[in-house]
């Protein structure tokens, strides 16, 4: 089921912080979110519940050791993705 991506601000710096500093990250955090967008759980992604002080959330793979951490909500009745933060496993968690 194709969603919608929608970012927050806080993900959107986190973005650009890392596209500075690794240019392969941007890369992988931009394919991940292809496939995010088009199947939230598809296996390459690695989609797993959150616990303990991000309970609701849901976090997926982005590379080695990067995270993207969303919430799948709903926006005029449609479900959306709302990106919340991006970075590393020790970063987002």
């Amino acid at each position: 089921m194709r969603r919608e991506l929608f970012p927050s601000s806080a993900f959107t710096r986190s973005v650009k912080r890392l596209g500075k500093k690794d240019r392969a990250a941007f890369a992988a955090i931009r394919s991940t979110l292809s496939i995010l967008a088009a199947d939230a759980f598809d296996a390459r992604l690695g989609s797993h519940k959150l616990r303990g002080n991000l309970v609701g959330f849901w976090a997926c793979k982005a590379g080695y050791d990067l995270r993207i951490v969303f919430e799948i909500t709903k926006q005029n009745d449609q479900e959306v993705i709302l990106l919340v933060s991006v970075g590393t496993h020790d970063e987002v968690y």
